[in-house]
């Protein structure tokens, strides 16, 4: 999956992929390892998955409610039952606990609002007044950046809950957790994000050249040339295709161009930093 614009996404494979691995951890409240190189998409799925684009805003400027406007992202949580966490580098045991009531304490109170909608406007939350969790699954993004006692309060944490956990980071994050076998242990799934194949690669290039330019046509030299200046260059990795077709566009623009050439791509490339992917 791609923002090929704001609010607009592409669904790929390993987007799918991820979905039914996602479903699969939260079903059977276990444990995922998710890794794979920087920028392919994990973030972007994970985020997708848990409508956490629409619902952040609200968890993060908690105060006075408004319920027919939060109506829509109160629904969003109760049918995803999903948080996602990014931790700050060096981040405490204690930051790390205080950051995740918080959040499945606010996410709580949306979903019940949304369950049991109360009979007049909120000006303030409520708290809530069950027992039992209503999320259902947490995912850490960056798990490389936890600390082993906060991978062990983690553990914890899921050991004393009643809800799947998704921990995401680079390739290696496995073998990492290998040396916790107290953790490692209970993991029940491992999914390995990989870049797009080249059926892919041109499908998602489909979506950035209606919006830039002419059609793509893959059996037409000009755009095959095109094609594999950008393989070539970005390796299928999502976030070096998003920068290098923000360049692409400014290129077009500039020069009044209605076709996207190897050279327009090669002139785009020369702006970026692309490291190896």
């Amino acid at each position: 999956m791609s923002p090929t614009d704001r609010g607009r996404f592409i669904v790929t494979k390993e987007h799918r992929r991820f979905t039914e691995f996602a479903d699969a951890v939260r079903r059977d409240r276990t444990i995922g390892l998710c890794f794979g190189p920087a920028g392919v998409g994990k973030t972007l799925s994970a985020r997708r998955y848990a409508h956490w684009d629409t619902v952040e805003p609200l968890l993060d400027d908690w105060g006075p409610r408004d319920n027919d406007a939060e109506q829509p992202i109160n629904a969003a949580l109760a049918r995803a039952r999903t948080i996602v966490y990014t931790p700050y580098v060096g981040i405490t045991t204690r930051r790390l606990r205080e950051d995740l009531h918080q959040l499945i304490t606010r996410a709580e109170i949306c979903i019940d609002t949304h369950l049991n909608p109360p009979p007049r406007p909120l000006t303030h939350p409520r708290p809530r007044n069950r027992r039992g969790s209503r999320i259902e699954l947490c995912i850490v993004d960056e798990a490389e950046r936890l600390t082993t006692s906060a991978l062990e309060h983690l553990r914890d944490h899921y050991d004393r809950g009643e809800h799947g956990l998704i921990l995401i980071g680079m390739p290696g994050i496995e073998k990492r957790f290998v040396r916790y076998p107290q953790l490692y242990s209970r993991v029940g799934f491992a999914h390995h994000y990989r870049p797009l194949s080249h059926d892919e690669l041109i499908f998602v290039l489909t979506h950035h050249w209606r919006s830039l330019a002419e059609g793509l046509d893959p059996a037409d030299f000009t755009d095959h040339q095109a094609i594999a200046a950008v393989a070539r260059l970005t390796g299928g990795n999502f976030r070096l295709i998003q920068r290098l077709f923000r360049q692409v566009d400014r290129i077009l623009k500039i020069n009044d161009l209605t076709i996207i050439t190897a050279d327009v791509i090669d002139t785009a490339a020369e702006t970026l930093v692309i490291g190896t992917t």
